[in-house]
């Protein structure tokens, strides 16, 4: 069936408290999703965030973001005055997130909400954790740890709690009790409020499109618990991180920085964390789109402690075998392959052997020198298109880089002048692709101040936020109307 959707994180959501959460806000999203006849709300990862504010690099594979549990409905609960928190500056521009002053206050506020909720009926909370104690327990331990070391990686502290001697950490957790409590409500409250959410977007005839990224943060609860599943060293140091090699857009390569898996590890246990890790996922969204997929044919492997990746080289992953494995466990689940960067044959034969659609992106399609794939008459039906993701910059400031041939090759294959936002959505929503997705950004008309990240920068990454009267019925009859033309929904 043809459909389409909107791309929009949570974070980017308006809010009167720093960022956007799963309150109001995003009930009303939803509201315009169903009402611009959209059934798809595709975000990013939604795990908590570390250094770099990245949705990409987690504290873990398991864990909810604590920032996006909403004050508002706390305060409904009792768990909250309203004063504790509507009092806050929350930042000094409701169209961006201010990271340090969200840091520095909602773990506070939040800490006032744990002390009256553990008065309470805990019994609800209680089966929460049982029924998560394969990683809940482990995960809530590493931040309380992490919290008395003054947020300093795991990989810093003392020995006895960094290479998880079993009477160290039962010491440090029976003097601990009531963080490690702290940690687990916020998960608890977490889940709660996602699944009122995502219920309501399913009852609404809205399934959401979320993200497995394919590597974790060095610095997490994952590489602290399960050491062997990654290439480190005996002081449990990366022997080599992941990256991607020098190209036309970036001469030095990217550095990502995070630590490789340890591939025949993961073979000899019959692909279990990965497994685990996939029905997590699909528990958490309707749809898993998998990050960097050809990373599962072949990965590129940067010697650890390099500036750049140019020294890098690649290696053999563990391709199909992966998927086949996860398949026979769980049964066909609803995925789609993030296949773009450097493609071999052998990562379109796996492509074609899981038999998940690919991506395509419009803004990767007007190179006048050369051939692309991009290009919509190439597609076929098994492939999600978009004209940018959040790696990419908003059409208008997209337009802005191009150079004049290839500005001029866009204007003659979308046989217009000026209007090139609309008719590059238009585009997208016309292809043969199964499903669409338009970023909110562009169907907004946002320029570059509205990007959402620049693959291998630090600083302005992951901050845009929509504004309250942003998503107006007028702009939802709009998209509509074009969504019926190229027969994504019902006339």
């Amino acid at each position: 069936m043809r459909k389409s959707g909107i791309l929009l994180h949570i974070s980017s959501l308006p809010s009167d408290y720093g960022i956007g959460t799963m309150g109001k806000e995003a009930y009303k999203f939803v509201d315009f999703l169903k009402s611009a006849k959209q059934r798809c709300w595709q975000i990013l990862p939604v795990g908590p965030t570390s250094y770099g504010d990245s949705p990409y690099q987690s504290f873990s594979t398991n864990a909810g973001n604590p920032y996006f549990i909403d004050l508002d409905m706390l305060c409904e609960e009792g768990l909250l005055k309203k004063e504790e928190y509507s009092k806050i500056k929350w930042g000094n521009d409701s169209k961006y997130v201010d990271y340090e002053t969200i840091y520095n206050n909602r773990f506070k506020v939040l800490h006032k909400a744990f002390d009256r909720f553990r008065t309470g009926d805990m019994s609800e909370f209680n089966k929460f954790l049982n029924e998560n104690e394969k990683w809940i327990s482990n995960y809530a331990l590493f931040m309380s740890i992490k919290d008395d070391n003054d947020g300093k990686s795991w990989l810093e502290w003392e020995e006895g709690l960094r290479k998880r001697d079993s009477h160290v950490l039962w010491e440090f957790r029976s003097s601990h009790e009531e963080e490690v409590l702290f940690w687990e409500f916020l998960q608890y409250k977490f889940f709660e409020q996602w699944n009122k959410l995502k219920k309501y977007a399913n009852e609404n005839e809205i399934e959401i499109i979320g993200d497995i990224p394919i590597y974790v943060a060095l610095d997490s609860a994952d590489v602290w618990v399960y050491p062997d599943l990654f290439e480190l060293d005996e002081d449990l140091m990366p022997k080599a991180v992941a990256g991607c090699p020098p190209d036309a857009f970036s001469p030095t390569g990217q550095l990502w920085g995070n630590p490789l898996y340890d591939w025949n590890r993961h073979k000899e246990v019959g692909f279990n964390w990965w497994i685990d890790r996939i029905k997590s996922a699909s528990n958490l969204y309707d749809v898993v789109r998998i990050d960097h997929f050809r990373g599962f044919e072949g990965y590129y492997a940067i010697p650890y402690g390099d500036e750049t990746a140019q020294n890098g080289e690649w290696r053999k992953g563990p391709g199909i075998e992966l998927f086949e494995a996860a398949q026979k466990a769980l049964g066909n689940l609803p995925v789609i392959a993030e296949d773009l960067g450097f493609l071999t044959e052998d990562v379109h034969k796996m492509l074609k052997a899981s038999g998940f659609p690919g991506m395509k992106v419009l803004e990767f399609a007007f190179d006048p020198r050369e051939e692309s794939n991009y290009l919509p008459y190439t597609y076929d039906s098994n492939s999600v298109v978009y004209v940018g993701t959040h790696d990419n910059n908003t059409i208008k400031g997209w337009i802005k880089e191009l150079d004049k041939d290839t500005l001029n090759f866009c204007k003659k294959f979308l046989d217009t002048e000026d209007d090139i936002v609309w008719k590059l959505i238009k585009t997208a929503m016309a292809s043969v692709s199964d499903t669409a997705v338009i970023q909110m950004q562009d169907y907004l008309e946002l320029g570059e101040e509205a990007r959402m990240n620049v693959p291998s920068t630090l600083g302005f990454n992951w901050q845009w936020r929509m504004s309250k009267r942003a998503a107006t019925k007028k702009l939802a009859e709009k998209i509509a109307d074009i969504t019926r033309t190229y027969g994504r929904c019902e006339r």
